[in-house]
C-alpha cells in the first residue's frame, strides 16, 4: 500500500515567523500534535506540541513573542507520497518519530501518522511495529 491511500491530505501548516501562540492554536483548533513549517509551500521544519512544552512552557517564554523557527526541528524527515506504507514505518520506527511530511518536489501534499496506519484497514500490522520501535522502555520508575 502507498502513502497516498493513506496520508491525511488537508494539511495545516505555518510559517517559520508565526509566532509559537499562533502553532498552539492551530494545533487545538485542529486537534492536532505537528505541524509542518513551510515557505512557499516547501516544508523547512516542523513544530510540534512537546516542542511548546519543552521550549516554551517550561523555560516560561512567551509564546506570543517567541517564533516558530526558533523551536521547530529544522531537518525534518520526509516522505514520498508512492513510498510503501512498510517503507515509513521503519522510518518511523529507526527514527522514533509518530508523524512524517509528505512531500512532491519538496512541497507538502500530506502528512502521514501512526493513527493513519492504525485506522486503514491491513495497517494495523505497519503501525504496531512502527510503535513497537518508538516506545521504548522508560528508565525510571513511575
Amino acid at each position: 500500500m502507498k502513502i497516498s491511500e493513506v496520508m491525511t491530505k488537508n494539511v495545516v501548516s505555518i510559517c517559520g515567523e508565526d509566532n509559537i501562540q499562533k502553532a498552539a492554536e492551530l494545533m487545538r483548533d485542529h486537534d492536532i500534535g505537528a505541524i509542518p513549517v513551510c515557505s512557499n509551500d516547501k516544508v523547512i521544519g516542523v513544530i510540534t506540541d512537546r516542542d511548546i512544552i519543552l521550549r516554551i512552557v517550561a523555560d516560561k517564554k512567551d509564546a506570543s513573542k517567541e517564533n516558530v523557527r526558533s523551536i521547530m526541528t529544522s531537518t525534518p524527515v520526509v516522505v514520498t507520497p508512492d513510498m510503501d506504507v512498510s517503507e515509513a514505518t521503519k522510518i518511523m520506527s529507526d527514527k522514533q518519530i509518530r508523524r512524517l511530511p509528505v512531500v512532491r518536489d519538496g512541497k507538502i501534499v500530506g502528512i502521514i501518522s501512526l493513527g493513519d496506519f492504525a485506522v486503514e484497514n491491513g495497517t494495523n500490522s505497519s503501525a504496531g511495529k512502527a510503535l513497537s520501535g518508538i516506545s521504548s522502555p522508560c528508565c525510571h520508575d513511575l
